[in-house]
Parts: C-alpha cells; sequence; structure tokens
C-alpha cells in the first residue's frame, strides 16, 4: 500500500494506525532521511541542506533506500510506503521494484486536506518539535513542489483503479475509522 496526500495531510499519523491495524511496516522515507541527518550519515549530509530549503531528494537516492528497505524481512507480508512515490519517475522505479520481487500495490490512498488547514498544522508542528524545515515559505514551497509532481500520481493510481480517497481532516480516530472503513 501507499499513502499519499500534502505536507502535513497527517500521513504519518495515519500510516502508523493503518499499518498497526494490518500488522505490516509503515516505511516513511522522510523518518529515514531526518534519522540519517541526526546521526551525520553520508545520506544525512547530502539530504540535509536539500530538505532545509523544501526541496525533494533525488530519485537516485531515494529509490536505492526505498528498495533496500522492501527487501528486509519485515516487508514479505506487505508494507505501507509514506512519502514514496512522489514522482512519476519514482512510480516507475517501484513499479519495477515490485515486478522483481514478484508483488504488486493493492491500495493507494489518499488523504484530501484543505491547504490552509496544512499550511496552520506544519506551522504548530515546527513549533511543537522543533523541526527547522517548517518555516511558512518552506511549507508553501513544499505544497507548490506536491502539487506540480506528486499529485498527478493520483491520477494515474485512479487509473490504474488503486486509489482510494479519504477526506483527511477532523479529529485523529476519526480520520482513522474513516480510513480503515475505505480500505476494507
Amino acid at each position: 500500500m501507499i499513502i499519499l496526500g500534502p505536507p502535513g495531510a497527517g500521513k504519518g499519523t495515519q500510516a502508523a494506525r493503518i499499518a498497526e491495524h494490518f500488522g505490516i511496516p509503515a516505511i516513511s522515507t522522510g523518518d529515514i532521511f531526518r534519522a540519517n541527518i541526526k546521526n551525520e550519515t553520508e545520506l544525512g549530509k547530502q539530504v540535509k541542506d536539500i530538505l532545509a530549503s523544501g526541496g525533494y531528494v533525488s530519485d537516485d537516492i531515494t529509490n536505492a533506500i526505498v528498495e533496500d528497505r522492501l527487501q528486509k524481512e519485515d516487508c514479505q507480508d506487505g508494507f505501507l510506503l509514506d512519502g514514496y512515490p512522489r514522482t512519476t519517475a519514482q512510480v516507475e522505479a517501484l513499479d519495477a521494484m515490485l515486478a522483481k520481487a514478484g508483488k504488486t500495490l493493492e491500495r493507494v490512498l489518499e488523504l484530501v486536506v484543505d491547504e490552509d488547514v496544512v499550511v496552520e498544522r506544519l506551522l504548530n508542528r515546527a513549533q511543537i518539535e522543533g523541526r527547522a524545515d517548517d518555516t511558512e515559505e518552506v511549507i508553501r514551497e513544499r505544497l507548490a513542489i506536491y502539487h506540480r509532481e506528486t499529485e498527478p500520481l493520483s491520477k494515474a493510481y485512479a487509473e490504474r483503479g488503486l486509489l482510494v480517497r479519504v477526506d483527511g481532516l477532523g479529529e485523529i480516530d476519526a480520520v482513522t475509522e474513516r480510513v480503515v472503513a475505505a480500505l476494507a
């Protein structure tokens, strides 16, 4: 499975709940990148400036990280990708990875939210978590990149009959209930 939605839509929160409900790992490329930055790995050094400016990490780096992660034992019975794929090139790379492993996507969940609510959520999160990459300017740039590069994935997955759209606004438990019902 894949979960889509703009930054701040609640993907991480819902991904953890979906993963627990279905007994599969939630794989967040953003979490992988932040952990590498924190641990000052080579990857962390490469992506730190990119993320701080609101940009996306290159497909080559991201594809390699995802492919490595999907080969782990805990992904053999399923997984939920959060933050990947973000571009049509990444969709093609994921399709190739899954084909090579003899697997297919079952569902793509898209959390639909109002952009102003997302900006407010991310500014609040920045204050609470001390995220330097969540200034209003950076948030607006990330949203613009999302609309330009990632929204076309919704259309592509809808054409494949895989896309399920769910209202991502409201209380967390209510959103989770809508998500689980939509995926049932």
